[in-house]
């Protein structure tokens, strides 16, 4: 069966190519656009149809729109209602949903050959709940959570069998993850998903408002919640985006973060509870299951033994949820690296488009585990880009773990805010002398506790409050990324990394070979490491 999997509803747009039961391909449109989010500068930029990433993703299989057995879109016109009958203030809520019906002919036209007919509406929240519950091959339970789908914010449910059985479902208006979008536009952060500033922020807090918060966020005894108005300005004063931060701000942050774990906790057991008490697995999709610091406590407090979460947990991964919600059986999630490549060739031939000097040493992995030991910054450009908002080592900036002045540079380079963490890589054969916690984790979805003797020998990646987000590096998946983490741990006797996006602040994650030229032309990076060849920046630019 082939299923090309489409998400162009709220933001980050995306395809998903399943062909005989294997991920062929699956990538975001703000990959090849270059609009962060997938979002044109007007109000409905939301409804972009992911065009060249579907075109691309049936190229890499070799098909033609008509060749498909399905079009699988991730948003069911059918089910909405009016927002003002969901409480909602959505100006544009009439559009995105006019635009959801008309998506069969617009995908008609945008991949000129398929018939209308193949296209099936799968609920958002199903889509979310297929692509954690169908990416793991035993049975599991599955909690989806984020601002909206079609009426709803959350889903509880089971899977068994392939075959999903919803026990609840929130309607809105009540949403956690809305809760959080208000909470981080009234910190002064405007742009689209930047959710996770508020995540990093709420570490420099103290949950001083909790009280208040537990009377107005409280879960319910049949698997929901209600959340009452909130009036944060008498909690603290809007910040505008160019604005103080202060001690106020960091304390509600940190305040309705963890209000937030709780009631996830709370959702987390009444989930087991329902589907039976007998699946030892919890799958998660939706945004809000991006908050890798309540999932650690799921995992850490909740009654299962394994907590899996999408790696494109967002939007962007209802593509592939749609997809698997056709093909209607589980596909083992194996790698997140489903995006574009290029070969030694092509890369070689960029190289010398761009006419810059450079060389193919024995190990690009030893030459970038020399830079990092003396200090330096690597872009690191290897394989298939990564499905989802990680940087797992394809697409990473690279850094010293051991000086304190890492994490102010990596972020001056990034051009972003100074308290935003930066995380760690290591090999998973060493993650127990270093960490505790969620083990292995190889997609960045969990935060671990760092061990009081690693925490002044790995400064840059140890989080204010003694965590840090930790990737688990495993030689069968990453023989290249491990053999750079093994020859840095030899010159520098650390068996840590810093690995964070390969981006600047504002834009998507760096895709084609051009874009990791211009990023190393413009930025204060060391060396480029794109496929075998290595770019040392005293050699390109004299410096």
């Amino acid at each position: 069966m082939r299923v090309l999997g489409i998400n162009a509803i709220f933001h980050d747009p995306a395809a998903a190519l399943i062909v005989d039961g294997q991920v062929v391909a699956a990538a975001e449109e703000e990959r090849f656009s270059r609009r962060k989010h997938g979002k044109r500068p007007v109000p409905f930029a939301a409804w972009e149809l992911p065009e060249l990433a579907a075109a691309w993703c049936l190229e890499q299989a070799g098909l033609r729109p008509g060749d498909l057995d399905a079009v699988a879109y991730s948003f069911d016109p059918g089910l909405t209602r009016d927002a003002a009958d969901l409480g909602l203030n959505d100006p544009w809520d009439h559009l995105r949903v006019d635009y959801a019906r008309r998506a069969p002919q617009f995908l008609a036209s945008a991949l000129p050959g398929l018939d209308p007919e193949q296209v099936r509406f799968v609920p958002h929240h199903v889509a979310h709940a297929a692509s954690a519950g169908l990416s793991v091959p035993e049975d599991s339970a599955v909690l989806v959570l984020d601002g909206r789908g079609e009426v709803a914010s959350h889903l509880a449910g089971a899977y068994r069998g392939g075959e999903l059985e919803v026990l609840k479902s929130q309607e809105l208006p009540h949403s956690l993850g809305l809760l959080y979008e208000d909470l981080t536009r009234h910190l002064g952060f405007l742009h689209s998903s930047d959710e996770y500033k508020v995540m990093a922020l709420a570490s420099y807090g103290k949950p001083k408002f909790l009280s208040l918060l537990r009377e107005l966020v409280r879960p319910t005894e049949d698997g929901g919640f209600q959340i009452d108005r909130i009036d944060w300005d008498a909690l603290a004063k809007a910040r505008t985006a160019d604005g103080e931060m202060t001690e106020a701000h960091a304390d509600l942050a940190s305040s309705v973060q963890v209000r937030l774990e709780e009631v996830l906790l709370d959702l987390a057991r009444w989930t087991f509870e329902a589907s039976g008490g007998t699946l030892r697995t919890l799958t998660m999709a939706g945004g809000t299951a991006l908050n890798c610091v309540a999932n650690a406590r799921i995992a850490a407090e909740g009654p299962f033994e394994r907590v899996w979460v999408q790696p494109a947990a967002g939007d962007s991964g209802t593509a592939l949820g749609a997809a698997l919600a056709v093909h209607g059986k589980n596909v083992p999630f194996g790698t997140a690296a489903l995006g574009r490549g290029w070969t030694d060739e092509e890369l070689e031939a960029e190289l010398k488009r761009a006419a810059l000097p450079y060389t193919r040493p024995e190990s690009i992995a030893a030459e970038a585990a020399r830079v990092l030991a003396d200090n330096g910054i690597v872009a690191w450009y290897q394989g298939r880009s990564e499905y989802g908002p990680r940087a797992l080592g394809h697409r990473s900036l690279l850094a010293h773990p051991g000086d304190q002045d890492t994490q102010t540079r990596m972020n001056n380079v990034k051009g972003r805010e100074q308290f935003r963490p930066i995380a760690p890589m290591v090999r998973a054969e060493r993650f127990d002398d270093i960490f505790t916690g969620v083990y292995p984790s190889p997609y960045m979805l969990f935060v671990h506790k760092v061990k009081a003797e690693w925490k002044d020998r790995i400064p840059a990646v140890t989080h204010i409050d003694g965590t840090a987000r930790v990737q688990t590096v495993h030689t069968e998946t990453e023989p290249l990324v491990a053999e750079m983490l093994t020859e840095f741990e030899r010159l520098s006797g650390l068996p840590v990394v810093v690995n964070t996006s390969l981006n600047t602040a504002g834009r998507p994650m760096v895709d084609t070979p051009r874009e990791a030229m211009e990023l190393f032309g413009s930025a204060p990076v060391d060396l480029l490491a794109i496929g075998p060849f290595a770019v040392h920046r005293a050699k390109a630019f004299g410096a």
